[in-house]
């Protein structure tokens, strides 16, 4: 596969060729298992107090008193003398069934798989049709997968790297992840009523300035080839996030997966 290499100003340069892991079979079953199992992997343990809700000097009145038998808090004459406490299902009650910090989540995966999900991952990045099932707004995109020249590594200003995405027709997405409903419920109550959605993800080889331009622009990330990963090319488990590749990326991509092509195979 070869793909057409673009410069800053959007202009075509010439042609490259695309490493073999570009040819990967499209695999959304395996991609979605990697992510939600690597999600797992950022999820924090946690858990109840074991006498949380049972701090209590309720006791049971018994028998002959015209109410229920469950506990009810001692004394008289105050708001809580008298309620049920001590139980599930009253206010001020203990949880039913609450988290406990020895749950297993962190879920495991074959490194194989995990391999395969990843290589199959860059690999929806060429499709257009995969991209744009996204969500992604790629009209004025000019090419799949795309390839710049290796100067937009070395992008330190917001208003060069601004200029860059106007010019290969990036700046309809970024738009996209801004202009979102906002949630209701309880996210909304605690400061988490807006969230941007996913841009354009930028992979390079060596990140010398171009990570801290694009901190300015909402959904767009830099990612250096090694730290590549499923969450962040196939954002909620979905493959075909738009990508934007160095020329330079493609060849350290080629070495890192040179060793697993093989035994793929």
């Amino acid at each position: 596969m070869r793909a057409q290499v673009y410069g800053l100003d959007g202009e075509p340069l010439g042609w490259t060729d695309l490493p073999p892991v570009f040819e990967t079979p499209l695999n959304r079953r395996l991609i979605n298992r990697a992510f939600w199992i690597q999600f797992t992997h950022m999820l924090q343990r946690k858990g109840r107090d074991p006498e949380a809700g049972e701090r209590t000097s309720a006791i049971s009145w018994n028998t002959g008193h015209g109410v229920a038998r469950m506990a009810r808090v001692k004394g008289e004459r105050n708001p809580r003398a008298g309620q049920a406490a001590g139980v599930a299902g009253v206010v001020k009650g203990r949880l039913p069934h609450p988290p406990k910090v020895e749950k297993v989540i962190y879920k495991r995966m074959n490194r194989k798989e995990r391999i395969l999900a990843l290589m199959s991952a860059i690999s929806a990045t060429t499709s257009k049709e995969t991209v744009a099932s996204r969500g992604h707004r790629i009209s004025k995109v000019p090419d799949f997968p795309l390839v710049v020249d290796d100067k937009l590594q070395q992008l330190s200003k917001a208003s060069e790297l601004r200029a860059f995405l106007e010019k290969m027709g990036l700046n309809e997405d970024i738009e996209r992840t801004t202009n979102r409903k906002r949630r209701a419920g309880k996210s909304s109550w605690r400061g988490r009523g807006r969230r941007n959605g996913k841009g354009p993800l930028i992979v390079v080889a060596a990140d010398q300035g171009v990570g801290r331009a694009a901190g300015s622009f909402p959904g767009v990330d830099v990612l250096e080839v090694d730290d590549l990963n499923v969450l962040e090319l196939a954002p909620g488990g979905n493959p075909g996030r738009l990508t934007v590749w160095t020329r330079s990326s493609l060849d350290a991509l080629s070495t890192k997966f040179a060793g697993v092509l093989v035994n793929a195979a």
